[in-house]
């Protein structure tokens, strides 16, 4: 049986949800810049990347002289903390109009490293290529990454060597796809969760796919998106209710065992924010939101205000052919969302932004310290900037709007080198 890609699979890959193509949780969270220095971080615009530190100084946009290119992503980071990996994609190949599971697997994808030291640009994942459409996973160690191919309209993981020589099979094209991969801190077992016929379910494996274990998984319920704690012993993940909530816009925070046991709900009533969307209606976006641990041990989460209602509608009832597929309704916003801390000992929330009504904040991730926070913010059918703060919630500062103040998104800090 071949089983296609769905439209949040889809959304997980092409939106850039830092939690999406990420490397361990131990850099899921990130870390400070070069040694000494302030904590520097990427972030993207209009389809572009660029580099700033936690400061506000040093802002670098990457402008990579490679031929038709539509966009640049950067989707993981070496250990030695100053080469990235990076996709870009080539323009769609059908024009508008197709509904997007129909066209975006036949993407033309490559995948580069580059050396934010030297300047250096290299394909890699050439050799013995499969398919058109390659998009990374998990960098598992410097020389070895899991990476998603998608031929037919069916998709599958496969291991294999930076280069792309001895791909190997971390999947199987008719079990369903995986997606949030998540590495151990130990570098030995990955979680994932796996959109299948049976709905979306999160497992742990060994890195090379055996050894494979469900920790849920129920028809009624969309888990997503698993991430170690930092000494190895919990995964948190995201509940969605998504046959009342099909654009999937709100979640629960779910707490488990590696092994499946002493799960447990740490919140109720579908309160953190799941599918980000923002923007006006000549310059939307969206993406997958995702809760992160932070260094003190607790969740960091977007978390809704009672009655929360984004600007942007989810349209179920027409085909998807946007990949967003939302009508713009400002006057039915109401509400927001704020950056909390939740303890998965009891479930209690700490408030941090509290930025009010009609203010959404997202994409939260602290620092190796743990003194600072990254996050998103945006008004209610505005576009996102990229804010830091203490990590107590003192000192917020907005310290960039964007190419052409049209927004920014997806920071992520970049490694201690």
């Amino acid at each position: 049986m071949k089983f296609n890609i769905s439209r949040r699979q889809f959304l997980t890959t092409a939106a850039l949800a830092p939690f999406a193509v990420a490397t361990s949780c131990k850099t899921a969270a990130q870390t400070q810049g070069a040694k000494g220095g302030p904590g520097r971080f990427f972030f993207t615009s209009q389809g572009k990347t660029a580099m700033m530190n936690a400061d506000g100084t040093g802002l670098r946009w990457f402008a990579f002289d490679v031929p038709n290119q539509a966009t640049w992503q950067p989707c993981g980071f070496f250990s030695d903390g100053h080469r990235v990996l990076f996709l870009s994609m080539e323009p769609r190949l059908d024009g508008p109009g197709k509904p997007f599971d129909q066209y975006y697997h036949k993407t033309h994808c490559h995948i580069w490293v580059h050396d934010l030291d030297s300047g250096s640009l290299t394909e890699v994942a050439t050799k013995d290529r499969m398919a058109p459409f390659y998009t990374p996973q998990l960098l598992l160690n410097d020389h070895r990454i899991l990476m998603q191919v998608v031929r037919n309209g069916a998709g599958q993981i496969f291991s294999m060597n930076l280069d792309g020589s001895d791909a190997k099979e971390f999947t199987r094209a008719e079990e369903g796809m995986p997606y949030g991969l998540n590495l151990s801190p130990d570098g030995r077992r990955v979680a994932y969760h796996l959109a299948s016929p049976q709905g979306y379910q999160i497992w742990v494996s060994d890195i090379d796919g055996g050894n494979r274990s469900k920790i849920v998984g129920d028809p009624e319920h969309l888990y997503f998106c698993p991430c170690w704690s930092p000494d190895g012993q919990w995964l948190i993940f995201q509940d969605c209710l998504y046959h009342q909530d099909p654009g999937h816009d709100w979640s629960d925070l779910y707490l488990s065992r590696p092994d499946g046991s002493e799960q447990r709900l740490l919140t109720k009533d579908q309160a953190l924010w799941f599918a980000a969307t923002y923007g006006p209606a000549d310059n939307h976006g969206n993406g997958s939101n995702v809760p992160v641990w932070s260094r003190d041990g607790r969740v960091l989460c977007s978390h809704r205000l009672p009655g929360a209602k984004t600007a942007w509608e989810f349209q179920p009832q027409r085909p998807d052919t946007d990949h967003f597929n939302r009508d713009f309704k400002p006057e039915f916003a109401k509400g927001g969302t704020e950056i909390c801390k939740i303890d998965p000992k009891d479930g209690a929330v700490t408030k941090i932004t509290q930025p009010g009504e009609g203010v959404w904040d997202f994409r939260q991730s602290d620092s190796s310290d743990g003194k600072q926070i990254i996050f998103c913010r945006a008004k209610s059918g505005g576009n996102p900037s990229i804010w830091v703060m203490n990590a107590d919630g003192t000192g917020q500062r907005e310290l960039s709007k964007g190419l052409d103040n049209r927004g920014a998104d997806h920071p992520r800090w970049v490694p201690m080198q």
